[in-house]
């Protein structure tokens, strides 16, 4: 294949070797042009880099809207990101102009139910603010009540989208000891069946359960579901965890129900924006944990999402079939 006749492929962040290697062994099919950084690319260079690409390799963090597809013209066949997440994409943009999206589901699943069920346990039995006293001093003897939490064992845990993550989720916790797992959706899941799910509305769940976990897609119907309401009914002991999308969750409302009592604590792995300022009200808190977006952060998860993305991009560009299309 000719110079003139290569496919130009466009990558807006360096990614792990697995994906890597299938991209530079692909040579022969396509011009490679990467953004060789950690960090996002800038606006400027990715409307640059994206001039005349048949394919792009994006992030959740890369706003893929009608400006860049426009940079990039009607070349552009495939756009693949490293993510299960999509809502970075203008997905009414893309379909009406007959581009392919790939993305990683599925593979993430284990690696993010695993971050849950830490972020939780770290949350209800406040980890953070232990080893906290062990480093500055406040560690002084064994008192009866301090720094006492909440535990799984007789408890009952609501999740909100019984997913694959959810229910990977569900999974992990029942060894626990826990009670009752009550679940809210669209519909009732014949999988539920598997840890004993109960289908219930959102009201029931919300005031039912010990443990409220987030996990749900980020939808124009889930977007600030968690506000002054939704926390409003809720125990003033449950915690509240999120990993799903920071947009889910009315901020504001969450500072509110956190620092007046309304409930005992919060868990996010998710928030709007990303990153969270360092003057952010909710990191003033000592029974909020905030993580930095790190649900798939394994070596073996990032390495088999990067060969994902890697292997849909080379397929939406010759045409066949992807490992894992998005369904537009």
């Amino acid at each position: 294949m000719s110079a003139q006749q290569m496919m130009k492929v466009f990558a807006t962040r360096r990614i792990p070797q697995e994906g890597m290697k299938i991209l530079q062994k692909a040579g022969g099919m396509c011009n490679l042009s990467l953004w060789d950084s950690d960090e996002p690319v800038p606006r400027a260079e990715l409307l640059k880099g994206v001039a005349g690409a048949h394919g792009l390799l994006c992030l959740l963090s890369d706003k893929i809207d009608t400006e860049v597809l426009d940079a990039a013209g009607p070349n552009l066949k495939v756009i693949s990101t490293l993510s299960v997440g999509f809502d970075h994409l203008a997905i009414d943009e893309i379909k009406k102009r007959g581009i392919r999206v790939g993305y990683t589901p599925d593979v993430l699943t284990d690696a993010t139910a695993e971050l849950t069920v830490a972020l939780l346990l770290a949350t209800a039995r406040r980890l953070p603010e232990g080893v906290e006293e062990v480093k500055n001093g406040g560690w002084s003897t064994w008192k009866p009540l301090w720094l006492c939490g909440y535990g799984l064992s007789d408890s009952t845990v609501g999740v909100i989208g019984l997913g694959r993550i959810g229910l990977a989720i569900a999974r992990r916790l029942k060894p626990f000891g826990v009670k009752r797992l009550l679940y809210t959706g669209r519909q009732p899941k014949p999988q539920a069946q598997e840890v004993d799910g109960e289908y219930v509305p959102l009201d029931s769940l919300l005031s039912e359960s010990d443990f409220v976990i987030v996990s749900c897609s980020l939808t124009p119907k889930t977007q600030g579901l968690c506000d002054q309401t939704f926390f409003s009914k809720m125990k003033k002991t449950a915690v509240f965890i999120n990993t799903s999308r920071g947009a889910v969750v009315n901020q504001e409302d969450l500072f509110k129900a956190l620092s007046s009592g309304q409930i005992a604590a919060a868990g996010l792995d998710v928030t709007s924006p990303e990153p969270l300022p360092t003057d952010h009200p909710l990191l003033t808190l000592k029974n909020c944990v905030v993580l930095p977006h790190i649900g798939s952060a394994t070596y073996s998860t990032r390495g088999v999402m990067a060969e994902l993305s890697a292997n849909n991009l080379l397929a939406g560009l010759t045409g066949s079939e992807m490992p894992s299309e998005l369904k537009l």
